[in-house]
């Protein structure tokens, strides 16, 4: 382990920068994972980090002082940070003092979509997109497709609503959601408050794609005349729609369900 004292080290330099920036992020193909859920699933799914970071006050901490330990073993490189250079760099408020910098991983789309899958049409808001990913995990759903507009999956507020989901995700970011539908082997379904076929109608006995769109507008147009199906999901009441994260819950709790019966 070794000490940062100083505002002007370059390490430092690089941690502000990261966890202020997200053009930052995606041109250095880094960022920052920040507290003990988050770190210790880093650990268990996917390894040592490249850089484990602690507050001094935080090694006092015996889940801090477990996971210091488990990243020395692996050998990698452990930083502790005064108390007010970490504050100045950590995006959570009260926090518990460890965060990871780890590679975000850059993949390329390799073939038709097979599988069943997430296809997200320019979400904006960090925190559906987060939730998106953390239901599409846990109803066991292995990949995830983003267009350019949507919300970066690696900004510290999607990691944190997504609770550990991406290092169970195959993510690919900035997708050509188009050619992706028009070529995939399996159905898509958009969801849209207009549709005629209700979600619970249709047989999800089989992969399928989901494909969420943007929380104002929706799917857009020239996707949603490439989509397999158009569901909706009825509701009572006076509010129009369902929240997009919401939406996709239903959406793939319902296919679980099926798959189980």
């Amino acid at each position: 382990m070794k000490t940062i004292t100083s505002r002007d080290n370059p390490l430092y330099k690089e941690l502000k920068l990261l966890a202020a920036s997200s053009q930052a992020r995606r041109k250095a193909g880094r960022t920052l994972l920040d507290g003990v859920h988050l770190c210790q699933g880093y650990l268990q799914l996917r390894g040592a980090p490249l850089q484990c970071i602690v507050s001094e006050v935080a090694l006092a901490n015996p889940e801090v002082a477990d996971i210091v330990q488990r990243c020395e073993e692996a050998r990698a490189h452990v930083t502790a940070l005064p108390d007010a250079l970490y504050n100045a760099v950590s995006q959570v408020e009260h926090g518990v003092g460890l965060m990871f910098l780890v590679d975000t991983p850059a993949r390329e789309v390799a073939g038709p979509l097979a599988v069943s899958a997430v296809l997200l049409d320019n979400l904006q808001d960090p925190g559906n997109v987060g939730s998106i990913l953390r239901s599409a995990a846990a109803a066991g759903i292995t990949q995830v497709y983003c267009s350019a507009g949507t919300a970066f999956c690696w900004s510290p507020k999607v990691l944190r609503a997504a609770m550990g989901a991406h290092f169970v995700l195959e993510i690919y970011e900035n997708v050509d959601l188009a050619d992706l539908v028009k070529n995939a082997t399996v159905a898509v379904l958009a969801t849209s408050g207009y549709a005629e076929q209700r979600l619970y109608d249709v047989d999800l006995r089989r992969p399928v794609a989901w494909l969420l769109g943007h929380e104002g507008q929706g799917v857009a147009d020239d996707l949603l005349a490439l989509a397999t199906h158009q569901v909706v999901i009825p509701h009572l009441g006076q509010i129009e729609s369902l929240n997009v994260a919401a939406c996709a819950a239903v959406c793939f709790f319902e296919q679980l369900r099926q798959n189980q019966a």
